[in-house]
């Protein structure tokens, strides 16, 4: 008889669902149902030979807790699964994990396009601090795939861009990037934050590498920070690499909450895209919002190629309200549930000024080529019943008058 208590479950053709609930776990002796959390440093030996075999890279097994954990390498192989990758990278925030993949990947000389439409740090990350080490940006807009191609350099060795965008949620047609990156010798790298493995697979789609902070929707109900990078071997083994030497290192605890999240994740992302849609729909119809920002609405310039490639529009809106800035600010104040952050993916409703906030550190011109105008206001939909949610907008939309 097969010894249930101690092999990993066979997930052999699995669907994802399957995949977020048992992918990558190996039960230890103890023969626990639930992963536990290994939360130890290092770890010992039974001999110098051993030791000598496991650093040198000569024997499989684990090392030191800044880059070889046993949950932290569960939560890797379960989201690995999930995205479809040969193998992933957790790391210690979403921006660790775009730090990790570009010093790994890339060298002084080498040339990026990226997306205007970015995180605001994530802009920061390339612009001021990647081109101190000599790696130069070229930023273009997110859905005109003709500005990609005339920004291409023979230097270009990777394409970054968010779908859908922070805070906009505008759609890149992510095939024909990853076409047009692979024509010219370069990696297409996806945030797949917004949309999680659940809604968007990136990697089917042709991309290379996918990015995730795992703080979002991942955990799903904001207790952790964390991040994860996914894609072939090959660029994982260079990002490893780095995280192993700069220590840009996912903590067991967090992997564990993470773990714990990726097993509700997929009724989740069901629940905050019907609540988001019906909200973004209610939004159109009121007064002083000017417009609303959503994938899952006709209205939406790439509803079509949203519908193509996502198999759900996601739990965050945002919409311009008249009245710039101060009437933003006065909508947001004038609400009573909804809490007032910028982090996103929460079961808690959230509501932000991404111009003062997400996106504060980039100038006026930048927020102005990025969209981010004064009056835009973003909502990350919780899983409040959204009726609830409505009457609170609705005490902010009022105060405006």
């Amino acid at each position: 008889m097969t010894d249930r208590s101690r092999i990993q479950s066979d997930l052999t053709d699995s669907s994802i669902e399957t995949y977020a609930v048992r992918g990558g776990q190996i039960r230890t002796a103890e023969a626990e149902h639930s992963e536990p959390i290994f939360t130890t440093s290092s770890y010992v030996f039974n001999s110098a030979a051993e030791a000598a075999a496991r650093f040198g890279g000569d024997e499989p097994g684990n090392i030191y807790s800044r880059f070889t954990n046993p949950t932290v390498a569960t939560f890797e192989k379960r989201l690995a699964a999930m995205e479809g990758a040969e193998m992933a990278v957790a790391t210690s925030s979403g921006m660790a994990a775009i730090l990790s993949t570009v010093a790994g990947l890339l060298k002084s000389g080498d040339h990026v396009v990226c997306s205007r439409s970015v995180f605001g740090t994530t802009n920061v990350l390339f612009e001021k601090y990647f081109k101190k080490f000599g790696i130069k940006t070229t930023f273009v807009d997110l859905t005109n795939i003709d500005v990609w191609k005339s920004a291409i350099e023979p230097q270009t060795k990777l394409l970054f861009l968010e779908t859908p965008s922070n805070p906009l949620g505008e759609v890149a047609d992510i095939q024909s990037l990853a076409n047009l990156a692979h024509e010219h010798d370069a990696l297409l790298v996806v945030d797949n934050c917004f949309c999680t493995p659940v809604l968007q697979q990136p990697l089917a789609l042709g991309a290379d590498i996918v990015v995730h902070s795992a703080t979002k929707y991942l955990d799903g109900q904001g207790r952790c920070v964390g991040g994860v990078v996914a894609g072939r071997k090959q660029e994982m083994d260079e990002v490893y690499g780095f995280l192993r030497s700069a220590g840009t290192t996912m903590s067991p605890f967090n992997a564990w909450v993470f773990l714990k999240g990726l097993e509700t994740l997929s009724i989740r992302m069901k629940a905050h895209c019907e609540s988001a849609l019906a909200i973004a729909t209610w939004l159109e119809s009121q007064p002083h919002i000017a417009k609303v920002h959503y994938g899952g609405l006709d209205s939406h310039p790439q509803h079509t190629l949203a519908e193509k490639q996502q198999s759900g529009f996601g739990g965050v809106l945002s919409f311009e309200v008249e009245g710039g800035k101060d009437a933003a600010w006065t909508l947001i104040d004038n609400t009573r549930m909804l809490s007032i952050t910028a982090n996103l993916g929460d079961t808690k409703t959230t509501i932000t000024h991404p111009a003062t906030t997400t996106h504060g550190r980039l100038s006026d011109e930048e927020k102005e080529r990025a969209g981010i105008v004064p009056g835009l206001v973003r909502v990350s939909v919780g899983l409040e019943n959204v009726e609830d949610i409505k009457a609170d907008l609705l005490r902010g939309i009022q105060a405006i008058a």
